[in-house]
């Protein structure tokens, strides 16, 4: 049967998406967390969205069982409301003035109206008043994970009605399968998102390790040292490696959290030497991009090789320590131990002359974000000081 009453098309002008204020007699108020209500029906995407056979299987079985001729998967916008699915009705959406289920949002998760005639919600209604008109309705709550309305589950006869016992639960249970079915959905769309970005920061690390094999390659051809280069190789492959765990156990795809990466590169750092060395780190618990991780990262692997390969480990403690601290836009790594370095690799300035390859990938990282690194080396200890603007990544 279509829609009694006027076509349901041209009921009069629709409300704007923010006026809850047009009032005709039986129109039902807002929603008291309106905006909310709206933000969680949309963060669904099924609005506008074609037929699906499984919603009209539901409104078909809804029908059937309650034994009317009419039933609806209907969810309530700002200024219509919007059929998924129905029988009986024969359009896709129809003006919210006219709606009875924007009254039933406001309600109880189950309601009937055995004779809209009586009802006064519904007694003065366009579509209920002719004699042909809609006379009974029986609705369940369609509620969002937050616990709003979102629409309803309906069924709806020309003639007054009433369900029974059993009737009302099958109508419960089956709107439930409606939310089911939309929160199955909404999961399976936000997957897709986090797994294309996923893919694009796999992508991303592919193109790094791509650019350092280039470097290594050309390092290996002129000094010959190609332990040392693939040594190289393998520290920045383990950052990329420390980067992609953190991405994968954190809760924003597109950043990575300072305080629990630096946790986990520590403990995978100390795990890997074989040395008594403390290895140590203090960072705040702010998100930062994969990029500048992917930095920060390298250069904790490299300081610690070095300090392995030109350190002398004689303290009775000793200590790798790294300290991040961001201010102004503005991240500053310090590394630093109290290992005394082998004496044939201290310049009389103090400074590291003729860097390896690994400081030559140190600032080249460092000059990607407009950063500057500085390293210290003495007979107590060796330090490097790294600084650039968070936000040039």
């Amino acid at each position: 049967m279509n829609y009694p009453g006027k076509d349901p098309r041209g009921l009069n002008s629709l409300a704007t998406a923010s006026d809850c204020s047009i009032s005709p007699v039986m129109e039902a108020k807002c929603h008291p967390r309106q905006a909310e209500r709206l933000a969680a029906l949309r963060s669904y995407n099924i609005l506008d969205t074609p037929r699906e056979s499984d919603f009209d299987d539901i409104v078909v079985l809804a029908s059937k069982i309650c034994k009317t001729p009419i039933s609806v998967v209907n969810l309530i916008d700002a200024d219509r409301q919007w059929f998924k699915a129905e029988i009986g009705i024969g359009a896709r959406e129809t003006p919210l003035e006219t709606s009875i289920c924007s009254h039933i949002i406001l309600e109880q998760d189950f309601t009937m109206i055995e004779d809209t005639h009586t009802d006064p919600r519904t007694s003065d209604n366009e579509l209920c008043t002719p004699a042909d008109g809609l006379r009974f309705y029986a609705g369940a709550l369609l509620k969002a994970e937050n616990g709003l309305p979102i629409g309803t589950l309906c069924v709806l006869d020309t003639k007054p009605n009433k369900l029974d016992a059993y009737q009302q639960q099958a109508l419960t249970v089956l709107a439930q399968r409606v939310m089911r079915e939309l929160d199955l959905r909404r999961s399976l769309q936000a997957q897709k998102i986090l797994q294309d970005e996923m893919d694009h920061r796999v992508k991303n690390s592919f193109s790094s390790i791509a650019a350092a094999i280039r470097l290594y390659k050309k390092e290996a051809q002129k000094s010959g040292d190609t332990d040392a280069v693939f040594d190289a190789l393998h520290r920045h492959m383990d950052a990329v490696t420390a980067v992609h765990k953190a991405i994968y156990l954190s809760d924003d795809p597109a950043g990575v959290d300072l305080a629990a990466y630096m946790d986990g590169l520590t403990q995978r750092l100390a795990q890997s030497i074989a040395e008594p060395i403390s290895i140590t780190a203090k960072a705040p618990s702010r998100a930062v991009s994969t990029k500048i991780a992917s930095t920060i990262g390298l250069i904790a692997n490299e300081f610690t090789a070095n300090t392995l390969k030109h350190g002398v480990v004689s303290v009775d403690d000793p200590r790798i320590e790294f300290d991040l601290s961001v201010a102004d836009g503005e991240l500053t790594l310090s590394c630093r131990n109290n290992i005394p370095t082998d004496n044939k690799v201290i310049k009389d300035s103090g400074i590291v002359k003729k860097p390896g390859i690994g400081e030559r990938l140190m600032r080249a990282s460092v000059a990607q974000h407009g950063g500057q690194l500085t390293q210290t080396q003495s007979p107590t200890g060796y330090r490097l000081d790294v600084s650039f603007m968070v936000g040039s990544a």
